[in-house]
């Protein structure tokens, strides 16, 4: 399958080190970057910022319509070169966000940095956009360029990013075009979205001047395409799950009747949807995952930067069992195959064919990007003999397919990790779908994109998840 392009061909994302990205995101190219010069070509004239900011405030595109009546004649109605709008997590980045927001305000205007806390996503796209939207129809110039030429930057971590990429794609659903794409200030953990689109792992310790180099990359970097993935859970009615925010619970999803169910399914269920562009795994790395989420909620002061979350995380891969399965568990109920069937469709495939799970797979992992765990790529770049060999194609963010591999002991996967072995391939797939059966395991553990969840398995039915690519794909900015 040939992947898609958007501004010519989709580059193959090559993954680099946290301690590279650092230094080259901090300006330390010798150039000079002139604040007024990059603000001027940001920032949007006035009254069109204040008719965005009322039209959201009121969440009524048509409460910006004043502004731009009241306009006076000499005020400055110019597009600018590259408009932009910032969102930013105040909870990313060890709690820099307020000191980050006040720069980012410094260099375009208060009324295009967003704080998440205050101003969510969908709320922008529904009033912000549909208040330019509303001033292009009334023969606004300015406004009309300004919703074309328009490029967002988001400053979090790969889940913010998710968010805003999933509230952007109602823009195709509701045929608003175009949509913006999107860079990335990396504020999160992992960053390995930010990393995949050459936005650095990390972030940068002169900050100031990494900012001020961001902006201006995401101003006129290429663009290139991303998939996105739709996770659908299917469960028992009854059942007590307290889902992260990237999944919302649904009433129309339906299992694909071309696959019959080997255990029995409830007349009642309750089901869940949601995207991912990162990964989507299940097992024991989800299971640490989740132990660290808890802890971070609970005493967020333990948190408090990537440093110190790579520190407790390291410790709850020992404590949970991973390193060191307790002597009382049952062999027999440390691996996944004990309690899931998989089923894939490889591309241009209407069957599904059932693929086995390793005995010995205690995490299995889809991975749309090349970057997973803080830059790793732990699928490797396998020879094209060995490709041919086992079907597999080159993989690439655009491609349609995921790479499904597996994690075995915490050793297994420690040595993964450091990029000396390459995991347990599994398959590559266009589509899955995930039986889980009880019995012996009252939960398993699910994450998609670092958002973990608990999810509890019935003795008497089945839970199930497919994951099926989105219609449209995601447009991403490239930092390099």
């Amino acid at each position: 399958m040939e992947p898609s392009s958007a501004a010519g061909e989709t580059n193959k994302i090559a993954v680099r080190s946290s301690i590279v990205e650092s230094f080259s995101g901090c300006g330390l190219s010798g150039i000079r970057i002139d604040k007024e010069e990059l603000k001027k070509q940001l920032t949007m004239p006035q009254y069109l910022r204040f008719a965005m900011r009322d039209s959201i405030r009121h969440q009524d595109p048509g409460a910006g319509e004043s502004r731009y009546i009241r306009r006076n004649d000499g005020e400055d109605t110019a597009t600018p070169l590259s408009p932009m709008v910032v969102f930013i997590n105040p909870r990313s980045g060890g709690r820099h966000g307020p000191v980050l927001k006040e720069r980012l305000q410094q260099l375009m205007s208060d009324e295009q940095v967003f704080d998440l806390s205050d101003v969510k996503p969908h709320e922008f796209v529904r009033y912000g956009l549909g208040c330019l939207e509303m001033l292009a129809g009334l023969g606004d110039t300015c406004a009309k360029e300004t919703r074309e030429k328009l490029r967002v930057v988001v400053a979090g971590g790969d889940g913010t990013v998710g968010w805003v990429l999933g509230c952007l794609t109602e823009l195709r659903t509701l045929d608003r075009e175009p949509v913006p794409p999107v860079g990335v200030i990396p504020l999160g953990t992992g960053n390995d979205l930010s990393r995949s689109f050459h936005w650095g792992g990390s972030f940068p310790f002169l900050w100031k001047s990494a900012i001020k180099r961001s902006l201006s990359k995401a101003s006129t970097g290429p663009i290139h395409r991303l998939d996105s993935w739709r996770v659908s859970v299917l469960m028992p009615d009854g059942t007590s799950v307290d889902p992260p925010y990237s999944l919302k619970h649904t009433e129309e999803f339906t299992l694909d009747q071309d696959l019959e169910a080997e255990g029995e399914l409830p007349e009642k269920v309750k089901s869940y949807e949601g995207v991912f562009y990162n990964y989507f795994s299940m097992g024991m790395d989800a299971q640490v995952a989740y132990s660290f989420h808890h802890l971070r909620n609970e005493k967020p002061y333990l948190a408090s930067g990537p440093i110190s979350n790579k520190i407790i995380y390291s410790g709850f891969s020992c404590t949970q069992g991973w390193f060191f399965t307790p002597c009382t568990s049952d062999p027999g109920l440390r691996g996944l195959k004990n309690i899931l069937r998989m089923h894939i469709k490889k591309v241009n495939c209407s069957d599904w064919e059932q693929v086995p799970i390793p005995t010995s797979v205690r995490s299995i992992v889809a991975l749309n990007l090349h970057s997973y765990g803080s830059g790793r790529n732990p699928w490797g770049k396998p020879k094209p003999e060995y490709l041919e060999k086992k079907g597999f194609v080159e993989a690439d963010v655009a491609d349609g397919l995921l790479e499904i591999f597996g994690l075995k002991q915490g050793w297994h996967a420690s040595f993964v990790m450091v990029e000396l072995i390459s995991a347990k391939h599994i398959a590559q797939a266009a589509a899955i779908r995930l039986e889980f059966r009880g019995g012996e395991w009252e939960n398993s553990y699910l994450q998609m994109d670092g958002e973990p969840w608990k999810q509890p398995l019935s003795k008497d039915f089945s839970t199930f998840v497919e994951i099926k690519r989105e219609p449209f794909q995601s447009l991403m900015i490239s930092g390099e």
